[in-house]
């Protein structure tokens, strides 16, 4: 007979959405931390710290909003990564948040999270990592896409197909490098007003604050009296 044995793990290491080492280490660091997150269409990097009622959202940047900047580019490419970042890394210096570090969880480091760390490091936010993962300047700048485009210029179908959103917007994708130059020079010069900053961070404060109001309430014990049926709190009988 096989004995066999059965080791419960925490629900989410088994869900493979926490990696508690690096969580343990995060915590152990008492930093606040930066998230970067990919999709296939957008990008969302946060600056949070966390606080014994959950993690606090203390700046963040979508890559959607550098279209209100001018932007015309694909919003989750190289050079979209490090707008996003440099983005992040203005609001986060307005918020007081002059060092971090970054924690991937379960997420891999690949080179567009490495562009938008470029961007928050270029911003003047301290984060320590190694110059050697980080894209060259060609990349980053979007050399590679105009290069790309214009190897394609000749089978104008498969061009269209290819950047039709960037066309839709306005940008011819061998202007990526000056349109990006363009955008950088307007986010390395704009700054937040830091009520707005410190507005969205008490709203964010206001919801943690409330969740875990919630989770109290829900896991209080219920008095005799509530047990009983038919009486209400004070122990009287009901209608």
């Amino acid at each position: 007979m096989i004995n066999s044995m059965y080791t419960r793990s925490l629900k989410r290491n088994r869900q493979n959405r926490t990696n508690y080492r690096k969580r343990a280490a995060l915590l152990i660091s008492r930093r606040a931390f930066i998230t970067i997150r990919i999709s296939n269409q957008n990008l969302l990097a946060q600056v949070l710290t966390a606080e014994l009622n959950g993690d606090l959202v203390v700046a963040s940047a979508h890559s959607r909003e550098l279209t209100s900047h001018g932007w015309k580019g694909s919003l989750n490419s190289i050079p979209t990564c490090y707008l996003t970042g440099l983005l992040l890394g203005k609001k986060s210096l307005v918020a007081g948040i002059k060092d971090a570090i970054l924690y991937t969880g379960k997420t891999r480091f690949t080179s567009r999270v490495a562009a938008c760390l470029k961007g928050i490091l270029d911003s003047g936010v301290d984060i320590p990592v190694s110059q050697e993962v980080l894209p060259s300047e060609s990349r980053i700048k979007g050399e590679h896409i105009s290069k790309y485009a214009q190897s394609m210029k000749e089978d104008k179908e498969k061009y269209d197909s290819r950047f039709s959103l960037v066309l839709k917007r306005g940008l011819q994708p061998e202007d990526y490098p000056s349109h990006f130059e363009e955008l950088k020079r307007i986010l390395s010069g704009m700054s937040h007003h830091p009520d707005s900053e410190s507005q969205e961070m008490s709203l964010t404060k206001k919801n943690s604050e409330k969740r875990s109001s919630r989770r109290t309430t829900d896991n209080a014990p219920t008095t005799n009296e509530n047990k009983t049926k038919g009486l209400d709190v004070t122990g009287r009988g009901t209608k």
